[in-house]
């Protein structure tokens, strides 16, 4: 779908009008009864969302609020843009404008963005449609500005198809993406973006000693990776890299410590952070941010085979700390904190690890963020809330006091991967911890990156959470 400006509105173009009290209505093409009828609604049931069907094309009516946190107002306009799609998208129309009465632009590109995120489909596996769900006939849709600049639609457009790359990843099952699949797509949209990849195979892992990586692998026929994309660009205002980590369990069955059925459906997108990760690194690629910006991605799945790691094993890291495995469903905190360490060697500005972790995070906030800890990070840490706060993609932050380094103390090891019963989505963010020696962030999103029931622009399956997210947290490093 096209995203263009315009300075004026077609009249054979379905419209949208965002307002924010009945008065501009007449500023409005409707006739006389329609606007009455919108005032009556608007006063009497507080209604804020209206549909004309003017048999060639649509009029949309939505009031926008009066006040509260840009944020919210701007969540508010992706929520309308959203209900805006579900109608127009059933019908046979090309082309929809949307005009700000007051010209608020940062409402205008909010729009733009929930009526692009709505738009995704992941329906190639159908070989038939008979709701005609997968079928958008929308071609152009045309911001109303004088004053946006094309930089501002262009990274709306960038967001979006960075958002679509991860649900894609994330979306697709195992048996059309393992480990290595994910590494070769994955590599595949970064060299589009001249994105430098390297993408280590099992021999190469176990040269240099992934103790983690290679244990959760042990109950897998196919091989683990571990893939390190890097956006260099000649000019950078980074004087150390911004190192990104996320978590790529293309699917998890628990290992030995076997998951219910219940709970194994929808473990393809135990992958989430990675597709986060790789999809936020092409987005910074695609727009060119000046940036030193390096993700890391170890890969595998989690399966019960006759070689598989069981609880009791004694694990050794590549950095050396002897791991002991009280439970093999916490098997992405494994992959991870080798990867945290092989960081060591970038001595980078910042670390942020992105995971679908815990089922403890979920079921402490929900579908509604992510559970964010920080250790050394300061003022990044608030960066990132704001950043979180600024796209909707928030970030509920939980201590990393020290205190809870006495639930992951082994007696036969250094360290175990598993806290206990209480404080799980805080201990697993200690065990990270660890492997760390620089300022860390620990982003879980299990709640959030997969979810079952639809959510307004961000669907159903497969959301994108934390691309547009961190995106912004990098871009906002770019003004040092």
């Amino acid at each position: 779908m096209n995203l263009r400006q315009i300075t004026r509105i077609s009249v054979s173009d379905s419209q949208v009008y965002l307002l924010r009290v009945p008065g501009d209505l007449e500023k409005l093409p409707l006739d006389a009864k329609e606007k009455e009828y919108i005032k009556k609604q608007h006063r009497r049931h507080k209604e804020e969302f209206f549909s004309f069907n003017k048999y060639d094309k649509y009029i949309f009516v939505c009031f926008l609020p009066k006040s509260g946190k840009k944020s919210e107002q701007a969540n508010d306009a992706r929520k309308k843009a959203h209900k805006v799609f579900e109608i127009i998208s059933r019908q046979d129309m090309e082309n929809i404008a949307v005009k700000h009465i007051e010209g608020k632009d940062f409402e205008l590109l909010a729009f733009a963005e929930g009526f692009l995120l709505s738009s995704y489909r992941f329906n190639k596996y159908k070989t038939t449609d008979e709701e005609g769900r997968g079928r958008i006939t929308i071609k152009a849709m045309k911001v109303v500005s004088k004053t946006l600049s094309p930089l501002d639609l262009q990274q709306i457009d960038i967001l979006v198809k960075s958002n679509f790359l991860a649900r894609d990843l994330v979306n697709e099952p195992l048996n059309n993406l393992n480990a290595v699949e994910l590494s070769e797509r994955i590599s595949e949209a970064c060299k589009k973006r001249k994105v430098l990849v390297e993408v280590m195979n099992k021999t190469k892992i176990a040269s240099i000693k992934m103790g983690g990586l290679l244990a959760v692998n042990k109950g897998s026929v196919d091989p683990p990776t571990f893939t390190i994309a890097e956006w260099k660009p000649d000019k950078y205002v980074n004087s150390k890299p911004y190192v990104l980590v996320g978590k790529g369990i293309v699917y998890d069955t628990g290992g030995m410590s076997l998951k219910p059925a219940n709970y194994m459906t929808g473990m393809k997108a135990d992958m989430g952070g990675a597709a986060t990760v790789a999809a936020t690194l092409c987005a910074v690629a695609e727009a060119r941010l000046p940036l030193h910006v390096i993700a890391l991605i170890p890969a595998t799945d989690n399966r019960t085979n006759g070689n598989a790691y069981v609880p009791d094993d004694i694990i050794k890291m590549f950095d050396g700390t002897m791991v002991e495995v009280v439970n093999t469903d916490a098997e992405g905190r494994l992959i991870l904190a080798d990867a945290l360490a092989y960081a060591k060697k970038y001595d980078p500005e910042l670390v942020i690890n992105t995971a679908t972790l815990t089922g403890s995070a979920m079921r402490a906030i929900g579908n509604q963020g992510a559970v964010g800890m920080n250790d050394r990070a300061g003022i990044q840490m608030s960066k990132l809330i704001k950043a979180g706060d600024d796209v909707y993609e928030r970030i509920v932050e939980f201590p990393m006091w020290d205190e809870y380094n006495e639930q992951l103390k082994s007696e036969v090891a250094d360290i175990k991967n598993v806290g206990g019963a209480t404080a799980g989505a805080i201990t697993a963010g200690k065990f990270l911890e660890h492997f760390t020696d620089y300022p860390f962030i620990h982003l879980d999103i299990a709640g959030v990156a997969f979810i079952d029931k639809k959510q307004s622009y961000m669907g159903i399956g497969a959301t994108g959470f934390g691309v547009r997210l961190l995106f912004r947290f990098l871009q906002q490093m770019t003004k040092k």
